[in-house]
């Protein structure tokens, strides 16, 4: 065979005779495009069967958050104090919206349900616990342990409301809220 039928000319290597096969241009551009092809699908096909990660929303934080109207509950957190009796709850809240908005957030205190009711001004952030000197929102006797889930309901306006379960956080397992943590009551 000659070497313009597809195979070259033998080639000596020390010990043994060797053919080498030529493949036309158009071949081999051939097989790059489907090494390539098969290489893009190798890597990337997953994003065709599986959600994307960075799509999925979550909370980067201890706490918890959720939208009710114009109004952003973010990284809700319910600090207890040392003997359980007393909670502070540290929220962040964010008013979107044109007009001020009145944020009722409604939990058990004492076995009974408490409402407590927050302004937050039209495009403002307002920010409860999250500081020592800032104030609080306290409930006493919450009625939850340690590493439970406190219910709050968070509604304003002609808004429907939502329930949100706050995790119960103290400062033994996460120092970083120490100068937060509600006194101990007074019995």
């Amino acid at each position: 065979m000659r070497p313009s039928q597809g195979l070259s000319t033998a080639q000596y290597a020390p010990g043994k005779l060797v053919r080498v096969i030529a493949r036309s241009a158009a071949a081999r551009a051939a097989a790059s495009v489907v090494l390539a092809g098969a290489l893009l699908v190798g890597t990337a096909g997953c994003t065709f069967i599986s959600q994307q990660a960075t799509l999925i929303q979550y909370d980067p934080s201890d706490g918890i958050g959720t939208t009710v109207g114009d109004v952003d509950v973010r990284n809700a957190v319910a600090l207890i104090n040392e003997d359980g009796r007393a909670i502070s709850l540290m929220i962040t809240l964010v008013n979107s919206g044109s007009k001020i908005a009145n944020v009722d957030l409604q939990y058990l205190s004492g076995g009974e349900k408490t409402t407590t009711t927050k302004s937050v001004r039209a495009g403002a952030v307002a920010t409860y616990g999250t500081k020592p000197d800032e104030p609080q929102i306290i409930i006493l006797n919450p009625g939850v342990d340690l590493g439970a889930l406190l219910p709050v309901y968070v509604q304003y306006g002609d808004h429907e409301g939502k329930e949100i379960l706050v995790p119960v956080l103290n400062a033994d397992n996460h120092p970083e809220y120490a100068d937060l943590i509600p006194p101990e009551i007074e019995r």
